[in-house]
């Protein structure tokens, strides 16, 4: 009559787990070896979540530090000694040692609700939600027809989605000269026909506001392609059988698209657009490379103006990226808290 026991893999013996653990005497491994699958999982994770806050937080936390110090123009060390939050006021409500420092940057013509003479920052900050509102939109729209199409099966496919894809491969830097000259007066074509249309004016590179409509245009023409292709992941991974019950039981293309494909491909389009807010919430080389920050202000253009512009201040370009860094965050926490009972998406 066999033992009621279980057979120990390792030894080959009928150890019981209990005594097993008894007998190796070490109560590091017996406590790790009464944790619940969870708490092993998070064990596990351990040394990734080390490596994310070497790699993430620390360089974050070491910005804010740097930021709490007042700014050191005369000396070797570019920070002086500790002014709390005085950066952040400085930055939220005008001071006139920043303006000083962005004196050729600011905004040549006032925008919806942002007049001139305001606080640079809170140009800067509308200028980049403007952009990453208004382009994540279009991109969206316009990637998820791009991936619309290219997920039907039709001649000559392959070449067009050759053409779509194009222009995500083309270099920031060479994506804004090409727009560049596109709209330079007496060089390109962009700017006759818009002032044909009466858009534009003369120079449009030098006003902030069409400034700011080629940098969305050039940005549009570029990171569509990258929605399509988040997007067409997802419309391919549609159970196909799912269409044909639909066309069965009646329903029509809208339908079909309502109540099959938007609710299964939500997952890919909600890390698409997150991917390309944050991406839009740092835009930088491309107005660099197109009308230059001088002309359209944005959060990374004042850090990078404040660092490396004329006199170098390095403890107000912390601020304006810690603060950068905190609005990044917050629109994060948006879509996680809104989008988190999304099946198969954020959480």
């Amino acid at each position: 009559m066999a033992a009621d026991t279980d057979e120990s893999p390792l030894t080959g013996g009928t150890d019981h787990p209990a005594e097993s653990r008894e007998r190796t005497g070490n109560p590091v491994v017996n406590r790790m070896e009464n944790l619940s699958e969870a708490a092993y999982a998070y064990l596990l994770l351990i040394p990734a979540f080390a490596l994310l806050a070497l790699i993430a937080f620390y360089p974050l936390i070491r910005t804010f530090v740097m930021s709490l110090r007042a700014d050191e123009t005369r000396g070797a060390d570019p920070l002086g000694g500790f002014v709390g939050i005085e950066n952040y006021v400085d930055i939220l409500t005008g001071n006139a040692r920043l303006a000083r420092q962005f004196v050729d940057v600011s905004l040549s013509t006032s925008f919806p609700f942002v007049e001139l003479g305001v606080p640079l920052l809170q140009q800067a900050l509308f200028v980049t939600l403007g952009f990453a509102v208004i382009s994540v939109i279009f991109e969206t729209v316009i990637g998820f027809g791009q991936a619309y199409v290219l997920d039907q099966d039709f001649r000559g496919r392959r070449w067009v989605r050759v053409a779509i894809i194009l222009p995500w491969a083309v270099p920031i830097v060479i994506q804004g000269m090409i727009f560049f000259l596109l709209f330079q007066p007496e060089v390109g074509f962009g700017t006759d026909v818009m002032q044909w249309l009466g858009v534009f004016g003369a120079d449009p590179l030098a006003d902030s506001r069409d400034a700011f409509v080629i940098i969305l245009i050039a940005d549009i023409w570029k990171s569509a392609a990258f929605m399509a292709l988040l997007i067409l992941a997802g419309l391919q991974s549609v159970d196909r059988s799912l269409y044909d019950v639909a066309r069965v039981a009646g329903a029509s293309p809208w339908q079909r698209f309502k109540m099959i494909t938007l609710p299964l491909v939500m997952p890919a389009l909600l890390v698409a657009m997150l991917f390309r807010t944050m991406d839009a919430m740092r835009v930088y080389g491309l107005i660099e490379s197109t009308a230059g920050c001088t002309t359209v202000p944005s959060l990374t253009c004042l850090v990078v103006e404040a660092m490396f512009g004329g006199t170098r201040i390095f403890a107000t370009a912390a601020a304006v990226a810690f603060a950068t860094a905190l609005v990044i965050g917050l629109i994060i926490s948006v879509y996680v808290f809104f989008f988190r009972d999304t099946e198969g998406g954020l959480y």
